[in-house]
């Protein structure tokens, strides 16, 4: 007689070698466990046809109940699968798992989701304990993007951890497993069920008043001090003391952690949802504006902590700037102040580096190469409409009503829009970009912002640098002229020898000659372009505006040139309309750059990359 191991009961049944979707025809081969979770399995698929990996959600039907789940623990429902089916399908995010289809079988229904082939945040957090303080900006700041567009379009997560943010080839985080998510009701919540991860779980989800938005972000304290402690701050045993601490927002205190870190968990945590900052508000939180956050994180972060080569911290560096301001502030008219620099690189603490570098500096070493890895087709970041601004700052403007006041700010703008406008609208599709031209230019290869102290710095490719100070005033200096010159509103510059420069200036031209040491010394040239002599700046050169948002930054200059930074790949466009003909610039991701007239691209067209970032430039000067 022929023995039967019996099957253990709740045991999946296993999934076909070989899967066709039937609205399509395609044929899939699944490949290994990629990992399990509460109501599914997750595998490796690969399209026989077109070779593209993609990850494979499988949930069984025998699992799924007939009625929804509100407020329990158990299996999920038909309709909760169909409403993850329907939010997910609708969602085209850079930081969220992208959703590909969907079919299903007698036995499972299954979904074809972004493979992420780094696994997903809790499995990072597993091989390293904790993460550092600027590992953990990188991580929040793309879960925060990824988060706002979600809520953008009413929907609530309501189940953010770490095992839910998945990691890409390229160390992209997404979010992920929309399995409880869900849309916001009238009021701005929904359901008043008690479903997600005990250790997530919000006060007023605890106390069964519905989550919203903010639920979401309590999360978000949560994930930010596990990653950084190693140790989550409510522990799930037992549950009703976890719920009452969670109720209070009691918690250990992590000593250990910057003060910045820990004010800014202080706030995610809050008892009462309308304390909670917005995410745009936790991104110009301390723990960012003042802290060193990489541009990318190298692939051995995963299971080793990285090391940053981090420059001498910009606050050291003005230590004795800032008395001079204050003693301005005072009217205590300063002095010459020539301070000195470093002979050698310190490395402080990460949280006192400037606010942000440009991505020619603050970067880390290159690491080595890695085998490349099977992922999903490989799609361009998607950049799209709303634009979240984070910051701008512009030079200081006449009084309003002023003849003056009619600026080269607004005109400049309005020329940019209108070029750029007319350009998209005329524009056929194309599917490469025309022969491209390399004509001198002159633009930022490096910055740096220090504004929430001291001003905006930059270094053109000429090699003169200026400063946007904090006050709206701007002071750059020009080698090729020999002078220092200084702009106390648009459209008026003086200018001055080393010689000259009087006592009420000293404070100002010290900070010129510091951000023009650090930008020496510290940053990288972000790419290769020819400039000519000629090209360099007038004495009136200045800086008019600049503008960050939460995926480029913007800067345009009194000599009609527009410059636009992409932080994901740092690519980079210029436009200059102060020639005949309008000329657009495009540095690539290899730093090289080429120059089109404007006209041949709106008579050719451009490749799908190039109009993208075309498109998302034209949005960023809608904001003015």
């Amino acid at each position: 007689m022929e023995l039967r191991v019996p099957r253990r009961r709740g045991a999946q049944e296993p999934v076909a070698s070989f899967l066709r979707d039937p609205s399509t025809g395609r044929i899939y081969r699944r490949g290994r466990l990629l990992g399990t979770g509460a109501f599914g399995r997750c595998y490796k698929l690969t399209d026989m046809s077109t070779n593209r990996v993609f990850a494979l959600k499988v949930v069984p039907r025998g699992r799924l109940s007939g009625l929804d789940q509100w407020g329990k623990r158990g299996p999920p429902s038909r309709r909760q699968v169909e409403r993850e089916i329907e939010l997910h399908s609708q969602l085209r995010h850079r930081n969220v798992v992208g959703f590909h289809g969907h079919f299903a079988d007698q036995d499972n229904v299954y979904l074809v989701l972004e493979y992420c082939s780094r696994k997903s945040l809790a499995h990072v957090l597993k091989a390293r304990k904790t993460l550092t303080e600027p590992e953990v900006r990188y991580y929040l700041r793309g879960i925060a993007a990824g988060l706002r567009y979600l809520h953008q379009q009413g929907i609530i997560h309501r189940d953010l951890k770490l095992s839910n943010f998945f990691i890409t080839k390229n160390m992209e985080v997404k979010i992920g497993d929309l399995g409880l998510a869900t849309k916001v009701g009238p009021g701005g919540r929904c359901h008043g069920g008690l479903c997600g991860t005990p250790n997530y779980l919000a006060p007023e989800v605890v106390s069964r008043k519905g989550h919203s938005v903010q639920s979401d972000i309590w999360a978000l304290g949560c994930i930010m001090y596990t990653a950084l402690t190693g140790s989550a701050p409510f522990k799930a045993s037992p549950l009703p003391e976890m719920y009452q601490n969670i109720r209070d927002a009691r918690y250990p205190v992590p000593t250990h952690l910057s003060p910045n870190a820990r004010r800014l968990i202080a706030r995610l945590l809050a008892p009462n949802p309308a304390d909670r900052p917005s995410l745009d508000q936790v991104l110009e939180d301390d723990f960012f504006t003042q802290g060193f956050t990489p541009d990318q994180l190298p692939p051995r972060s995963c299971h080793t902590a990285p090391i940053f080569t981090i420059p001498q911290p910009l606050d050291k560096l003005f230590q004795k700037a800032t008395q001079l301001f204050l003693a301005v502030a005072q009217r205590r008219t300063p002095r010459s102040f020539v301070p000195k620099m470093p002979t050698a690189p310190a490395p402080e603490d990460p949280q006192k580096t400037p606010r942000e570098a440009g991505n020619e500096g603050l970067s880390h070493p290159p690491h080595k190469a890695e085998a490349p890895e099977e992922e999903a087709h490989p799609q361009e970041p998607y950049l799209e409409p709303p634009i979240h601004i984070l910051l701008r700052r512009s030079l200081r403007g006449h009084p309003p009503g002023t003849e003056e006041s009619l600026g080269s700010l607004g005109d400049g703008v309005e020329v940019a829009t209108r070029l750029l406008r007319n350009c998209l609208d005329l524009m056929p599709l194309g599917q490469r970009d025309p022969p491209g031209q390399q004509r001198p230019v002159l633009w930022a290869t490096k910055w740096v912002d220090y504004s929430n102290k001291y001003g905006f710095g930059y270094e053109l490719s000429d090699g003169s640098t200026g400063v946007l100070l904090r006050d709206g005033t701007h002071i750059a200096l020009q080698p090729a002229l020999g002078c220092i010159s200084y702009c106390p509103v648009q459209g008026e510059a003086v200018t001055f020898t080393w010689r000259e420069i009087p006592d009420s200036l000293a404070t100002k031209v010290a900070v010129l000659q510091l951000f023009t040491r650090y930008m020496k010394r510290w940053l990288l040239e972000g790419g290769s372009l020819p400039t000519q002599p000629s090209l360099s700046p007038g004495p009136g050169f200045s800086l008019l505006h600049f503008l960050k948002s939460d995926q480029a930054l913007l800067l345009l200059f009194s000599d009609q040139t527009m410059q636009v930074n992409f932080y994901h790949d740092h690519t980079k466009l210029l436009l200059n309309w102060a020639r005949e003909e309008p000329l657009l610039t495009y540095i690539d991701q290899e730093r090289r750059a080429t120059s089109h007239p404007l006209g041949t691209l709106q008579g050719q067209g451009c490749s799908e990359p190039l109009r993208q970032r075309l498109c998302y430039t034209l949005h960023l000067l809608q904001t003015f």
